[in-house]
């Protein structure tokens, strides 16, 4: 079975929308909501979060609330293609008043389950595109998307397939352009981790 410490996921932010009906498993219900957490810069991420409508309480758009939980990965079929969808499972809501500081906080600890791709920017930063899968409850895993910059690209690039990390970081969104065969171009979204600590796990 995961351990619990393998995913977690804080964050700090405010509704900015009014949760939706999303599904049902085993005869429960959930919602997402989209949450606007700021950068320590003038940005901010907009993340989708999952929670059960047991803990969902009144929430709605306004809101502040702190999110406890993980990050949670599954496969939707958009298009006629499968397309990777992230986002945090909420395991508890707080609701506060007043958010007195930025906080977007991930955990990970997982396996390498992809070569690494190192790239550059345009603005010539070193980026290294990691794929971690991290073991979930009753044998599934999550497939997370990750970023490495600079220096931790570097080293990230050099890892093998099979390799397990330990990473800490932050969940941001992305836009970006995709452009169809027909030459029509739309903006999208991805979400992804951006890594400020890495480290290899020796397993013994």
């Amino acid at each position: 079975m995961q351990n619990t410490y393998d995913n977690q996921a804080q964050l700090l932010g405010t509704i900015v929308q009014d949760p939706l009906y999303s599904h049902s498993l085993y005869g429960e219900n959930f919602y997402t909501f989209a949450l606007h957490v700021k950068r320590l810069s003038d940005t901010a991420d907009v993340l989708p979060v999952t929670v059960s409508e047991r803990i969902l309480g009144k929430a709605k758009s306004g809101q502040i609330v702190r999110v406890y939980g993980q990050v949670r990965s599954y496969n939707k079929v958009m298009a006629g293609s499968s397309r990777l969808i992230l986002t945090v499972f909420a395991r508890r809501l707080e609701f506060i008043s007043q958010a007195t500081a930025c906080h977007n906080e991930i955990s990970l600890c997982g396996y390498l389950c992809k070569k690494p791709t190192y790239r550059k920017t345009p603005f010539d930063r070193e980026i290294t595109d990691i794929l971690l899968a991290v073991n979930r409850a009753y044998h599934k895993s999550d497939y997370l998307p990750c970023i490495a910059w600079g220096k931790t690209a570097r080293f990230a690039v050099r890892l093998e397939v099979g390799t397990h990390i330990r990473l800490k970081g932050r969940m941001q969104s992305r836009a970006y352009e995709k452009t169809y065969p027909t030459g029509e171009t739309t903006i999208k979204t991805a979400y992804e981790i951006s890594i400020a600590q890495l480290e290899v796990i020796t397993d013994e």
